[in-house]
C-alpha cells in the first residue's frame, strides 16, 4: 500500500510526507474535513462585507468561548501580537498609530523564564519588550513600564506559579494577563476553561486540533482589550493609517472554513475520538519489534501528551541509535517521516521518539513501523 501522492503536489515534485509530530505547522498544521473544504468553496463565490462577516464570525466564537468579545486572526502568532499591541496601547488612538515604536508607553510585559520559547517573538513585534521572571520574582518585576503578564501553556512548559496564581498576582496589580494556548484543543473544556478561570486574553491556533485553516486563529477575552485588539487588527479596514495587524489578513474563505470547522469540532465525540486515537497507538505498539532496554508505551498524560502517544524510551542496557539518529534515519525514508522527541525538542523528554497518532492513517502506521523496526534491529 502507498500513501496518496496528489497531482497537485505531483506536478510540482513535492512529496507527501507522514506526520507523525502533531498539527505542526512546517508539516502543514491539520486535515482538513470534506465539509470545511465544500464550505470554503462556497464561500469564494460571491463577494461579502467582510467586516460583517468578522462581526457575525466574532459572535458565533464569543458563543462557544463564553467570552465577551472574540476575533477570527490569521494563527495564534497573530493572536498573540494583537493582544500584546491592545496591552500597550488600549484604545488611545494615537498609540495605536505610532506602534512599533513604543516610546513613552508601557510595554514590558513579564514572562517566565521556563516559557520561553520559539515563537514568543510574537509579543515584541508590536514594540512589547518581554521581562523574563521566575516564581520568587514575579511582583518584584512589576514596575511603571508593566504591561501585561503573558502566560504560556505547552507541553512540558513550566508552569511558574500556575495560570490561576499568575492571575491573581496580575489582577491584584492592575495587569491583564494574556494567554498563549496555541495546541491547547482538544480538550474541548479549553475553550472555555481559561476564560472562566480570568484570563483577559486568549489565542489558540484554528489549524490544528480544530481541523480549520492553517492560517486561522482565535483571539477571545475581555471586550475591553479585544476591541482595543480589533483597532490594531486586518479587521479595522477604514483607517487613515494602516494598523500594526495589517498584513494578518484574514479571508471570506479562511473565515467560513474556521466557523465550519469549529462546529463540527464541537459536535464531534471527544470520547471516541480520543478511543480511536488509543486504537491506533495500541498499534503502532504491538507492531514495534521488541529489543532489550527499549521501553514501548503509550502515554496520555496532559499537558505533555495530545492525545495518547506511543512513546520510545531508552534505558541504560540498550544498545543501538537513539533518538537523533532514529529521526535522522527516518526523515531519510521515501516517503519522509516526522516523528516527535530528540534532545533538542522543548516538548519531550530528553532523548526520547514519539508517535503522535492523531493524524496517522493505515499506510502511515505500516510505513512508520516497518521502517522503525529495520533501523532499531539492523543497528
Amino acid at each position: 500500500m502507498k500513501k496518496n501522492w496528489p497531482n497537485v503536489y505531483k506536478e510540482l515534485g513535492i512529496k507527501p510526507v507522514i506526520n507523525a509530530r502533531s498539527w505542526v505547522t512546517i508539516y502543514g498544521g491539520s486535515i482538513m474535513k470534506p465539509e470545511v473544504i465544500k464550505s470554503i468553496q462556497e464561500a469564494s463565490s460571491v463577494f461579502v462585507d467582510l467586516e460583517e462577516l468578522h462581526e457575525v464570525a466574532g459572535e458565533f466564537i464569543s458563543k462557544v468561548c463564553g467570552s465577551e468579545m472574540s476575533i477570527v486572526t490569521s494563527g495564534c502568532a497573530a493572536s498573540i501580537v494583537l493582544m500584546a499591541a491592545a496591552c500597550i496601547t488600549g484604545k488611545d488612538k494615537d498609540k495605536i498609530a505610532k506602534l512599533p515604536n513604543t516610546e513613552g508607553m508601557k510595554n514590558e510585559i513579564l514572562i517566565h523564564k521556563g516559557q520561553r520559547n520559539n515563537y514568543d517573538k510574537a509579543f515584541e513585534i508590536p514594540g512589547g519588550k518581554l521581562v523574563e521572571y521566575d516564581n520568587e520574582s514575579l511582583e518584584k518585576k512589576i514596575n511603571k513600564k508593566t504591561c501585561a503578564i503573558a502566560y504560556i501553556i505547552a507541553p512540558f512548559f513550566d508552569e511558574g506559579v500556575g495560570l490561576q496564581q499568575t492571575i491573581e498576582i496580575a489582577h491584584k496589580n492592575n495587569l491583564p494577563v494574556i494567554l498563549d494556548a496555541a495546541a491547547e484543543l482538544p480538550p474541548r473544556e479549553n475553550l472555555t476553561k481559561f476564560i472562566s478561570m480570568g484570563v483577559d486574553a486568549v489565542g489558540f491556533s484554528g489549524g490544528k486540533g480544530i481541523g480549520g485553516p492553517q492560517s486561522t486563529g482565535i483571539l477571545a477575552g475581555k471586550r475591553e482589550l479585544l476591541e482595543a485588539a480589533k483597532l490594531h487588527s486586518f479587521q479595522n479596514l477604514h483607517t487613515t493609517k494602516a494598523t500594526i495587524g495589517r498584513p494578518m489578513k484574514v479571508t471570506k474563505e479562511n473565515i467560513v472554513g474556521f466557523i465550519t470547522a469549529l462546529k463540527l469540532f464541537m459536535e464531534d465525540d471527544e470520547i471516541l475520538e480520543k478511543n480511536l486515537w488509543y486504537k491506533k497507538a495500541q498499534l503502532i505498539k504491538d507492531k514495534i519489534n521488541p529489543k532489550d532496554g527499549l521501553k514501548i508505551y503509550i502515554d496520555d498524560k496532559y499537558p505533555y501528551r495530545q492525545g495518547p502517544t506511543v512513546v520510545l524510551s531508552f534505558e541504560s542496557n540498550y544498545e543501538g541509535p537513539k533518538s537523533d539518529k532514529i529521526m535522522e534515519e527516518l526523515s531519510k525514508n521515501d516517503p519522509k517521516i516526522f516523528v516527535g522527541g530528540g534532545l533538542n525538542d522543548g516538548h519531550a523528554y530528553m532523548d526520547e521518539i514519539y508517535i503522535v497518532v492523531h493524524s496517522l492513517e493505515e499506510v502511515d502506521v505500516n510505513i512508520i513501523t516497518n521502517k522503525l523496526n529495520e533501523i532499531i534491529q539492523n543497528y
